[in-house]
């Protein structure tokens, strides 16, 4: 490979970074990255040893050795050569931070602006800010003087690596992190100033620690710069350290540059002079001697301005044109959603419900973003055409009917209102359909047994076999017919219940509430037929009732005590089988509650049971005992033994499976609890983190300073920050999905939901955009008009001062004690016409926009009417009006068929045919007239 290249071209970048400004180097709510600190150890212990060796110490730990500020003092001493306050020996706290203060009154007194830095926290050995008071002697000490080439500081040091390295292949320094990893960098300065000590020839690109380990030996060994960083942090760390690298690059200027500074100084003015004048200077001295040489020079001159303003009218009319067709496929997507979503039609199945709310999630997740991006690109795009339309000086754009911005920022909040309702439709659809299943399957159970025990009821009480009954018969049959009424009763609580579900499915629009209002209407029908037969079959006992005089006691209180009990069995077995839905743990714990309650009554119902079985066993006892040739069957009661007894089996099959079913719900609440703290978690943490975005988007808005490129960088990184952290907005997407898969709808642990977020992360997404492209807008507004850096900070500071709400907008006294402040003398009438300038709309308040413009108006260099009329007259030598022909020769084909296509025939004095009207062509250009 080739030793140097002299032919290299290279390039290099300022950083726009204020160094000197402690505010934004050391933050005291910002933590240094691990191997950033490691690295800032090493070298700063190391440079701050290469100078206190000279007086015959060092230190070992740079928090600790500075501690009690004598080292801090004499190695201020060192690198200065000045003489600083004699020092307090004592070795009290109140001694240490006495002469740590010392050290930072003098660096104050160098003109350092000390922000976040006290004695108090360099005496307690605080890291962070200890490296920071380092890194500012050394920016001061160190770098602050570094000039080459009008560039000073960090731009002067990276300057001068540049310059020096720029024949070397394989080295490309562009800034003092990343461009130093390969080693090369090294090398090749050390090569610069002394070939004979490296061979860069064979230095190998890919052996970059072998590369740096030899120009950090060779650099302390022949060059007295002691080894201040490693070699494996440069390479394997993704984005070193930049001040440990500034400190350690500086020494080597310091080390080569000091003999040559004046030789460099001299090569760089003269290399001014050899370069060619800017671009602007020589077009100047060329139309000036064009303009006295001959007319034909003055032609070109004049075609050229043609050609730049008609360049420009062309860009705005593309983008006029890109924002009409952007804002139709807009509104025409919005136009086509928001019917879908105003659409309330209910289904009538869960799964149906569960279908259309996918669909939603699916326009959340995969429609919706995109547009909201396309509509925040749109705003950006109408803002930058109005201000190069401002800039030179056209006519403000007017979209087509309703596709102003404001016109789809509402059809937005349409959307945005449908949105919220359609969603709300939806789970509370869900909800309904949820609670339908829930009740008619709870119908359809009662129905199922009530029906059952209604079967054949009806043709028991239409039998008259009291007509041929015994005297005992029949009064067995009216005992028998008394039970049958008291079950009857018992029966009417679920009849009524019945009735009540059949009343609330068809106030909840089931969709099969036909079917359940005709079974409904039956089972009412029957109960009241029951109701008369039985009223009817009862007379008729007891007209026979004084022919009956005996009476088995036995079987009429079996009837008695079986009936209800049969009745308690029934009840406990649908309460067993009864579907339940809770939506808490609080609920089901109750119900399990409730449940163990039951499991108590247990005993004392086996007790029931028991003695009833005594009745029976008694019965056929006495039967047997007195040779009673009567049927031993309860001739009271249609309850059995061999029912009670599978019955009382059911109920302690069913306590078991009830108990299973409660523990798995109990469970399953368990688990969509922790779903809930897991949401609420990521939730509760990932607002605060947008709200203080805003906040932080919204101050440095109004409160930052300095250059708009710093300010762009700024917003620039918030933006990389804001898209970063998106990765958590889908995790809490996934987690929103997962509780609403497990149809949980409430949260005690949050007071953010998923659609707060939502609404949050747009808007923040939105503002982070809107303020990205004001400051492009205030950059294009600066370039434009020729307002330098310091122009653009005190209009800022002015700005912000009568800015007494600090929102970026100032009313109109404030506008005036504004004006008033720098130097205007106002009347009523002055101001009037000012604010028509600054407030076209009325609005009340002038926005920072407005008043650059407004401070910017008078003085800008823009081209106008009169001067593009007066270009065309040349090129048609001073004639009033200018042929095709002309335009071909003078103008690029594209512009002057541009020209021929849109200016109006000339009809003035000494019109010839073909001629055209140049004069009304530039005065519409500039919105003066119409063609």
């Amino acid at each position: 490979m080739n030793q140097i290249e002299p032919g290299v071209q290279y390039n290099y970048v300022y950083d726009e970074d204020e160094y000197m400004i402690q505010e934004e180097e050391w933050d005291r709510d910002l933590l240094l990255d691990p191997a950033w600190e490691k690295q800032q150890r090493k070298t700063f212990t190391a440079w701050c040893n290469s100078h206190l060796r000279k007086a015959g110490t060092q230190i070992e730990n740079i928090e600790e050795d500075f501690r009690n500020g004598l080292k801090l003092m004499l190695l201020l001493e060192v690198i200065s050569g000045e003489r600083l306050p004699k020092p307090d020996r004592g070795k009290m706290r109140f001694h240490k931070i006495a002469n740590v203060n010392k050290a930072l009154d003098y660096i104050a007194s160098k003109g350092v602006k000390l922000v976040s830095i006290g004695a108090e926290e360099i005496v307690d050995g605080n890291v962070k800010m200890t490296l920071g008071m380092i890194w500012t002697i050394i920016l001061r000490f160190a770098i602050q003087d570094i000039s080459v080439e009008e560039t000073s500081a960090k731009e002067g040091l990276l300057l001068w690596c540049q310059r020096k390295t720029a024949p070397y292949r394989n080295v490309n320094i562009q800034n003092f992190h990343t461009s130093w990893k390969d080693g090369l960098g090294l090398c090749a300065l050390i090569h610069r100033h002394r070939p004979d000590l490296i061979d860069y020839s064979k230095l190998n690109k890919d052996d970059p620690i072998g590369n740096i380990n030899l120009a950090m030996e060779i650099a302390e060994k022949h060059l007295d710069i002691p080894k201040m960083l490693d070699a494996e942090d440069l390479v394997y760390t993704a984005r070193p350290d930049e001040r440990a690298i500034m400190t350690y690059v500086s020494c080597y200027y310091h080390a080569f540059a000091g003999a040559q500074k004046v030789r460099q100084s001299l090569k760089a003015h003269s290399a001014l002079w050899k370069d060619p004048p800017p671009e602007s200077s020589t077009c100047s001295y060329q139309e000036m001697r064009r303009s006295s040489v001959n007319s034909s020079a003055m032609a070109e001159t004049a075609a050229n301005r043609i050609c730049k303003v008609l360049a420009v009218n062309q860009e705005n009319e593309r983008l006029m044109e890109e924002y009409e067709r952007l804002a139709s496929e807009l509104l025409e997507w919005i136009r086509r959603t928001i019917p879908w979503l105003e659409n309330r039609t209910p289904e009538k199945t869960m799964q149906a419900m569960q279908k259309k709310l996918e669909d939603f999630r699916d326009y959340r997740r995969k429609h919706k973003p995109p547009k909201v991006q396309e509509k925040c690109q749109l705003e950006i795009n109408f803002n930058t055409l109005q201000t190069k339309l401002r800039i030179s000086n056209r006519p403000a754009f007017m979209p087509s009917e309703g596709k102003m911005v404001s016109d789809i920022a509402g059809a937005w909040q349409r959307l945005e209102q449908a949105e919220k309702g359609y969603e709300e439709w939806l789970l509370n659809e869900i909800r309904r359909l949820e609670r339908l299943e829930h009740l008619a399957e709870k119908f359809r159970q009662k129905a199922s047994t009530h029906e059952t025990w209604a079967y054949g009821k009806e043709q028991i009480l239409l039998q008259k076999d009291y007509e041929s009954a015994s005297l005992t018969e029949v009064r067995a049959l009216l005992r028998k017919h008394e039970a049958f009424e008291s079950d009857l009763a018992a029966h009417q609580d679920r009849v009524e219940q019945i009735a009540a579900i059949a009343q609330e499915l068809n106030e909840l629009d089931y969709h099969d509430a036909v079917n359940v209002n005709d079974r409904c209407q039956k089972i009412c029908d029957q109960w009241d037929r029951l109701g008369t037969l039985t009223q009817k079959r009862r007379e008729a006992l007891e007209r026979m009732e004084k022919l009956l005089e005996t009476i088995d006691q036995l079987h009429l209180e079996f009837a008695k005590r079986a009936a209800p009990f049969n009745n308690w069995m029934e009840g406990a077995m649908e309460d067993l089988q009864d579907m339940f839905i809770v939506h808490s743990i609080e609920e089901i714990q109750s119900l399990i509650t409730a449940h163990e309650q039951f499991k108590a009554t247990l005993p004392e119902a086996d007790g029931e049971r028991q003695s009833i079985m005594a009745i029976q066993n008694e019965v056929e006892k006495v039967i047997q005992s007195y040779n009673i040739r009567i049927s031993s069957s309860n001739p009271y009661s249609t309850v059995t033994m061999d029912e009670l007894r599978t019955k009382w089996d059911k109920v302690k099959q069913l306590v078991p499976i009830r108990d299973q079913s409660l523990q798995e719900e109990l469970a399953r609440q368990h688990a969509n609890e922790r779903l809930r703290r897991q949401f609420a978690a990521q939730a509760n943490a990932i607002g605060p983190w947008i709200q203080n975005k805003m906040e932080e988007i919204a101050r440095s808005s109004i409160q930052i300073t300095g250059a708009l490129e710093d300010q762009m960088n700024q917003l620039k990184q918030y933006e990389h920050n804001i898209i970063n952290y998106k990765n958590n907005i889908d995790k809490l997407e996934g987690d929103h999905q997962l509780i609403q898969e497990a149809l949980v709808f409430d949260n005690k642990h949050t007071n953010y939901t998923m659609e707060h977020i939502r609404v949050g992360w747009e808007l923040l997404l939105t503002t982070i955009a809107r303020t990205i492209n004001e400051v492009e807008t205030q950059i294009l507004t600066r370039d434009a008009k020729g307002i330098t850096q310091e122009q653009m900070n005190e209009f800022r500071a002015s700005f912000n001062h009568f800015d007494r709400r600090k929102n970026g907008l100032m009313d109109h006294e404030d506008f005036r004690a504004c004006l008033i402040s720098m130097g205007y003398d106002l009347g009523e009438a002055e101001f009037a016409r000012i604010m028509t300038l600054v407030d076209p709309n009325g609005q009340g308040t002038v926005t920072f926009q407005s008043f650059i413009d407004f401070m910017t108006r008078e003085t800008a260099d823009t081209d106008t009417a009169e001067q593009v009329i007066a270009s065309f007259r040349i090129l048609a030598s001073d004639k009033p009006y200018i042929l095709a022909e002309e335009l071909r020769r003078e103008l690029p084909p594209d512009q002057a068929q541009y020209c021929i296509k849109r200016m109006p025939a000339y009809s003035g004095p000494g019109s010839v045919p073909g001629a055209l009207d140049y004069a009304a062509f530039s005065s519409a250009l500039y919105g003066e007239s119409d063609l």
